[in-house]
């Protein structure tokens, strides 16, 4: 199941977003250009270790990925996603709120596998915070998903809710079969963490009232699936 586009217009230049996807990608061309012995040494470094944790490594973590499919999958969710987050909050309420939903997707994985010395990077969890918010902001817009049915592939639109439940649904069978693996992988309770994070975090982050003033003042013709 992958998600194509919604049908929630964006009011603002998602300014916020668009940084933190040039972060990520500028970060990873940096680690592109490392050998492999420097790129180990590297992640080893900046990435979160639990058995090793550090408050700085949380932060340097969510701008490092440990692939192209692994940056390019986040950053293309991040994009769906966190322009209409940005647009219900303040820029720099929107930039806490990613940070936060960041950190707090780090802490569950550590105390989900507290003697694990596998260096863990990625946006995930701090991009999985933005879809809890959006789960609870914009449950009944519509998004344009491409389904994989053996060889056939479709594309149906379904209720944010139902494709976001389901994506949560899957990280949470992924993270109980993760119980306990001695080798790297997907750090899904890092997702199922900053997804909760972002169903909490969003009602003191988030304000109708700023998202009805860029309805107002930015409003444009929308159709049903068409434009962002």
């Amino acid at each position: 199941m992958i998600p194509l586009r919604d049908t929630q217009p964006s009011y603002t230049v998602p300014f916020v977003t668009v940084s933190i996807i040039v972060l990520n990608v500028l970060a990873f061309l940096y680690e592109f250009m490392m050998d492999p012995y420097e790129l180990n040494f590297f992640i080893a470094h900046y990435g979160v270790i639990p058995t090793r944790f550090q408050w700085m490594d949380v932060l340097t973590s969510i701008f490092l990925h440990g692939g192209w499919m692994h940056l390019l999958g986040n950053m293309w969710f991040l994009w769906l996603f966190g322009n209409n987050i940005e647009d219900s909050m303040s820029r720099p309420r929107f930039v806490a709120f990613y940070l936060l939903c960041g950190i707090a997707a780090a802490m569950a994985q550590v105390v989900a596998d507290p003697t694990s010395a596998i260096p863990m990077v990625g946006a995930s969890g701090a991009i999985s915070g933005v879809m809890g918010a959006y789960l609870l902001l914009f449950p009944r817009v519509r998004v344009f998903t491409m389904i994989f049915l053996g060889f056939y592939i479709t594309t149906v639109a379904l209720p944010a809710w139902a494709m976001l439940l389901y994506w949560m649904f899957l990280q949470f069978v992924g993270g109980l079969s993760s119980i306990g693996a001695k080798s790297g992988g997907v750090a899904f309770w890092a997702h199922l963490g900053g997804f909760v994070a972002g169903v909490v975090l969003v009602k003191l982050f988030a304000s109708r009232d700023h998202l009805d003033a860029h309805r107002h003042t930015n409003w444009r013709p929308h159709r049903e699936g068409f434009g962002r």
